[in-house]
């Protein structure tokens, strides 16, 4: 494993990208840890030298510094936990989309719910550093790298190409294409950086990753943490299958060819379960293509999976039951991404192999929700206690404002009913919910208990929504109360131990990985791609639900594979992965009213905002500081 436990290494350079004193250049430079600072000439030596350097270019995704937690920050100017390159990826990928809702105040953050930054907005600043950072310190090792013959030192370059092509792409994406762009190439300091355009920055990406294809290690062949050929067909997929937004082409060809490659890779498999892929020993599930690596002990700092895994734990929600020392009560989700998990669960009932007693769940709720003739006993629902002692377990759907009793048979049979909130035994009052949908239910009569809570799709593995004191609504983002909550990540072992540190957390970020290939390969054939074979691709979705379901039950057929049914698949499977934007984009619902979702646009049912909200505006602090920038259109 490529662990990120090194001895920071400063560069005495001006890490200057034409940027004045004003801009980004402060924000920009590195500081030394040592009290020696050393020179660019001494670091650059051996082939371990290099490496050294090459791991503070993975570390730049996950630290944010030179010390953690906190203290001695990359860049300046904003909160250094917020200035993590997940996190900022997160707020920008995440927080403006159906998945994710933020209920923090600070200042700029709330425009992410509501999608109304500006070219000022704090956050969209440390997006644009961290980025920009990034790329600066992969000219410099590339660079410096110049002449050097070494077999392992032209490896390590391979991968900070790689690196410095996924943060491009990632300002292509998030920013357009006319942003400041220097390579090795380009003297430090020497005047303002020239802007690129998104055809030649696309390009550039393009040609970056066919160049290095090659040269870099083998699929499955680099250590953990490590860059791999895997991951530069995962970046070349993702850039083809979006080229029609970014430069009006249709590459879906080149992306399924890419992405194919990915599926038949023997290197790569489909880890077995869904939920160890978010675990602090995630380390150890395949799929995973090129993470980002965290340690509670090595990686420490508010950002990255600690901040993912924080945010969304709060309100009922019990901190050690994440591996946790406390909760953030942030991040929620929009009752319009709980949507996309729903099922038609009308009449459902538990079912009872063994014939084992059933506690009968009559009330008003049952011609709503398919279970024939209201308040008709034997005709209802049924929880069923699995070993007859007296504890009902089991799932009813109710519909909106649902109203219900217990029965142990039909009318004059045992009875239980609502007193003030408690369950008693004989007539009284009904028990109600307030939001229809399908829910769990445990009764024990003989302690005169109920336990309910929502749970949306039971069938589904990767549905983690917590529900209990949650509304599905979201009538104020401010307050937690309000939406769904997701439980996806957890700083627990698969074996159930917790990860190394309460506070940090051991879970690894997965930027690329391989369900994402399968669906990248079931959309391109979707929408036509020379060379799709729409079965293989069906086996593919197929594979996920499977994974996702235990069963077949799921299983869809080549007529129903379409774009928009990949779409809501890529929601189900990859949502808080940094994905949900650039989906949206492409399938041109980002801004449009074609799909709305709670305060898109600053009002609960949503509305469509304009379109130059698609891309994010360069921080006005750049644009005032380099001649050659313009700000992007509407901002």
């Amino acid at each position: 494993m490529f662990k990120q436990t090194y001895k920071t290494l400063f560069i005495v350079l001006i890490v200057f990208l034409g940027l004045t004193a004003t801009s980004c250049i402060d924000d920009l430079s590195t500081s030394p840890i040592d009290d020696d600072v050393v020179t660019s000439e001494s670091i650059y030596n051996t082939p371990e030298d290099y490496r050294q350097v090459l791991a503070k270019l993975y570390a730049g995704f996950s630290t944010t510094g030179q010390q953690g937690p906190a203290g001695n920050a990359d860049i300046q100017g904003i909160d250094e936990g917020f200035s993590s390159y997940i996190r900022q990826f997160f707020t920008h990928q995440e927080n403006p989309t159906d998945e994710a809702i933020i209920g923090w105040g600070d200042e700029g953050l709330p425009d992410f719910n509501t999608m109304s930054w500006t070219a000022s907005n704090d956050f969209v600043m440390g997006m644009y550093s961290r980025i920009y950072y990034t790329i600066t310190m992969a000219n410099e090792f590339i660079r410096n790298a110049e002449g050097r013959e070494e077999a392992v030192i032209q490896e390590y370059v391979a991968e900070a190409r790689f690196i410095r092509a996924l943060s491009y792409w990632h300002a292509l994406d998030l920013f357009g294409g006319k942003i400041p762009f220097a390579t090795e190439d380009d003297a430090i300091g020497a005047e303002p950086p020239q802007v690129t355009n998104t055809a030649d920055l696309f390009a550039y990406i393009e040609s970056e990753l066919l160049e290095i294809e090659n040269d870099i290690i083998g699929p499955g062949q680099n250590e953990y943490g490590r860059a791999d050929r895997g991951a530069v067909w995962m970046l070349l997929s993702k850039l083809y299958l979006n080229a029609e937004v970014y430069v009006g082409q249709d590459r879906y060809a080149d992306a399924l060819t890419y992405s194919e490659n990915v599926v038949d890779e023997s290197a790569y498999a489909l880890h077995n379960s869904y939920d160890e892929l978010f675990l602090a020993d995630n380390h150890t599930a395949d799929g995973i293509i090129f993470p980002i690596t965290f340690d509670g002990t090595n990686t420490t700092g508010y950002g990255g999976t600690t901040f993912i895994t924080h945010a969304a734990v709060g309100g009922n929600m019990s901190a050690a039951d994440f591996g946790i020392d406390g909760g953030w009560g942030g991040y929620r989700v929009t009752p319009q991404f709980v949507d996309l998990f729903m099922e038609d669960y009308s009449g459902y009932q538990t079912d009872n192999p063994d014939g084992d007693n059933v506690l009968y769940v009559p009330g008003g709720y049952q011609a709503a929700s398919g279970y024939t003739s209201d308040w008709t006993p034997l005709e209802a629902a049924t929880l069923v206690s699995d070993n007859n002692d007296g504890v009902y377990t089991g799932y009813v759907y109710f519909a909106e404002g649902a109203e219900y009793k217990f029965t142990e048979g039909d009318w004059g049979s045992q009875e239980y009913s609502n007193d003030n909130g408690n369950m008693v035994a004989g007539g009284g009052g009904n028990f109600s919910v307030a939001e229809g949908g399908l829910y769990y239910l445990e009764v024990d009569v003989n302690n005169l208990t109920l336990a309910i809570e929502i749970d949306v799709n039971p069938d589904d593995s990767r549905e983690t929504f917590f529900t209990d004191g949650q509304t599905k609504s979201v009538e104020d983002p401010g307050d937690f109360s309000n939406g769904y909550t997701i439980t996806k990540w957890k700083n627990l072992n698969s074996d159930g131990s917790t990860g190394k540190d309460l506070e940090f957390v051991d879970i690894d970020f997965p930027m690329f990985r391989l369900a994402d290939a399968y669906l990248m390969y079931a959309e391109a054939t979707a929408r036509g791609a020379a060379g799709g074979d729409v079965n293989k691709a069906v086996g593919l979705v197929n594979d996920l639900r499977f994974r996702a379901n235990g069963d077949n039950s799921g299983d869809i057929t080549p007529q129903e594979l379409t774009p928009e049914l990949v779409l809501d698949e890529r929601a189900r499977e990859l949502y808080w992965e940094g994905h949900r934007r650039t989906d949206l984009r492409r399938f041109g619902l980002f801004t449009s009213g074609d799909y709305v979702w709670a305060w898109k646009g600053g009002i609960q049912e949503g509305q469509s905002v304009s379109n130059h909200f698609g891309i994010y505006p360069i921080p006005a602090s750049d644009v005032n500081a380099n001649p050659n920038l313009s700000q992007n259109p509407g901002y």
